[in-house]
């Protein structure tokens, strides 16, 4: 499990992560700078500690390193709250407590992400699929061929 970053190793890795581009320790330092006083060689330091730790691969250009993340912001928020839940004596109600400090916002994301993992296969009825398997027999009332999608047809969202 990672360890969470520090205020500095974060505000570099959101840069590498926002530009989701090999980048240099100078492209680095110039946008920091727009918000506080840094050196060179202390975005240099962060940066190869950050290579160190894992969370960069880099590859030389002349004199110097460019600087690629190795996963997404995503991922480490994922593997944070991974980490945080597997640490709880009570599983069940530690998400519980997470669900309710979510907005409604936050909630319909979740519900979106819990519907891509499960797959169409195993998502709730919702409409027929327009590829819907025939029926191997018609019910009374139908025409041959005819068949009411089962959940497993349904494609969802």
């Amino acid at each position: 499990m990672p360890r969470p970053l520090g205020e500095l190793e974060d505000a570099v890795m959101s840069r590498v992560w926002k530009w989701n581009r090999p980048v240099t320790v100078r492209e680095v330092l110039e946008d920091l700078q727009k918000e506080r006083s840094i050196a060179y060689t202390t975005v240099m330091t962060v940066l190869d500690n950050l290579h160190q730790k894992g969370w960069v691969r880099r590859e030389a250009e002349g004199r110097a390193y460019r600087y690629e993340a190795v996963s997404t912001r995503a991922a480490y928020a994922a593997a944070l709250m991974n980490d945080a839940w597997s640490q709880s004596d009570n599983p069940a109600a530690a998400l519980v407590a997470f669900f309710g400090m979510m907005s409604e916002e936050q909630r319909q994301s979740l519900t979106d992400a819990v519907r891509i993992v499960q797959g169409p296969e195993t998502q709730e009825p919702t409409e027929p699929s327009e590829s819907a398997e025939p029926a191997e027999r018609a019910e009374p009332g139908e025409e041959p061929g005819e068949n009411p999608a089962s959940p497993r047809d349904l494609g969802g969202r």
